[in-house]
C-alpha cells in the first residue's frame, strides 16, 4: 500500500462471495506465456501459505479457546509468516483496548489494515506492515489475495471473540440459575419446616381446646343443668350440642373429607350420628320435619349413599 494514502478496511463490511473468496486463494493463471515454471512455484508458495493461516488460526482458537488475550498474542507472531514477504513482515492486532505486537514491530509506510468487528461494532483492527519498500503488486506491494487474506483473518478474530463471549453469558447465567436453584431450594425447605409447625401448633391449639372444652366447660354444663327449670334446659343442650360440634373428631373428619357438605349439613349429620331422630332436629334447629329431609336427601347425595341400601345413622357412624 502507498505510504498509507488507502483507507482502512473493514472485515464483514466489505461484501464478497465465500466461494469467490475460495477460488481467488487458489487461483493461478492458466496462460502458458505467462506461467513459466518459476512462477508456478511462487504462486503455489503463497497459496499453501495462506492455507497455513487459516489452519494456523483454527488450530490456535482450539488451544487457546478460553483466553483470547492469548490467542492474538500467538497469532500476531504467526502473521507475518503468511505474507509474500515475511523477512521484513510485522504485525499489529488492536482489540477492545489492549495492543499485541510481534517480534521486531515497527510502524511504517508500507501497511495493509483491516477492521475487526464484533456484533457490527467495530472493536479493533489488523495491520500488516513491511519495513521496507518492496515492488509494486495489486495494492501497493501488497497482493489481492493478500487483502482477502486480512479482512478473512479480521473476521474470524471477530468470530472468535462473539463465541467467547456466548460462551461467557452462558456460564455466567447457568452460575446464575445454580445459585437462584439453591436458594429456592433453601427457601422450600424453610418453608415446609414453618408449614410443619403450623401445623404442630393447630393441633397443639385443638387439643387444648378440647382438653378444657371436655374437662371444664362440659362438667359446668351438667352442674348448671341441675340447677335450671327443665323448660330452660333445651338451651343449655343447645349449647353443648354446639360446643361438642366445635371440639368432635368425627365433624373435623367430615369436614375434611366431604367439603361439598355446607355447615348445617355437617351439624345435622352430627346430630343423626348420635341417633336424634328427624323430628327432634327439626325442633332443635327451630325448622320444620320437611325441610330436615330435604336436607338428609342432600346429605345422601354428597355422601354418593343415594342409591345404596344403607341407614344414613349406620353410614355416618362408620366413618
Amino acid at each position: 500500500m502507498h505510504k498509507g494514502k488507502e483507507p482502512i478496511r473493514e472485515a464483514g463490511v466489505v461484501a464478497f462471495d465465500r466461494k469467490e473468496w475460495t477460488a481467488r486463494l487458489w487461483k493461478i493463471p492458466h496462460d502458458q506465456e505467462m506461467m513459466e515454471p518459476v512462477r508456478i512455484a511462487s504462486a503455489l508458495r503463497e497459496r499453501i501459505k495462506e492455507l497455513n493461516c487459516l489452519y494456523g488460526i483454527a488450530q490456535l482458537a482450539e488451544r487457546f479457546g478460553d483466553s483470547m488475550e492469548e490467542l492474538l498474542a500467538h497469532l500476531v507472531e504467526f502473521l507475518p509468516l503468511s505474507w509474500q514477504f515475511p523477512e521484513v513482515t510485522c504485525a499489529r492486532i488492536v482489540f477492545d483496548g489492549r495492543t499485541y505486537k510481534s517480534q521486531g514491530f515497527k510502524v511504517s509506510d508500507w501497511r495493509q489494515t483491516s477492521r475487526i468487528f464484533v456484533y457490527k461494532e467495530p472493536l479493533g483492527e489488523v495491520a500488516v506492515f513491511y519495513l521496507e519498500e518492496r515492488p509494486a503488486a495489486d495494492e501497493g506491494p501488497f497482493l489481492s489475495e493478500e487483502r482477502i487474506m486480512l479482512d478473512e483473518v479480521a473476521r474470524r478474530i471477530g468470530a472468535i471473540a462473539i463465541r467467547l463471549s456466548a460462551e461467557r453469558e452462558l456460564q455466567d447465567a447457568n452460575k446464575q440459575l445454580m445459585l437462584e436453584r439453591g436458594a429456592l431450594q433453601e427457601s422450600n425447605t424453610a418453608l415446609r419446616a414453618v408449614l410443619a409447625r403450623i401445623e404442630e401448633e393447630k393441633q397443639r391449639i385443638y387439643r387444648d381446646v378440647q382438653v378444657n372444652v371436655e374437662r371444664v366447660v362440659i362438667p359446668l354444663l351438667h352442674a348448671l343443668a341441675l340447677e335450671l327449670p327443665k323448660e330452660k334446659r333445651k338451651y343449655l343442650e343447645i349449647l353443648r350440642n354446639n360446643l361438642e360440634e366445635i371440639t368432635s373428631p368425627f365433624l373435623r373428619k367430615l369436614s375434611g373429607d366431604y367439603q361439598v357438605l355446607t355447615q348445617t349439613e355437617i351439624g345435622i349429620c352430627d346430630m343423626i350420628r348420635n341417633g336424634m331422630r328427624t323430628k327432634d332436629i327439626a325442633q332443635l334447629r327451630g325448622v320444620s320435619a320437611s325441610t330436615i329431609n330435604r336436607h338428609r336427601e342432600h346429605i345422601r347425595k354428597k355422601l354418593k349413599i343415594t342409591n345404596c341400601e344403607v341407614n344414613l345413622e349406620t353410614y355416618l357412624k362408620s366413618l
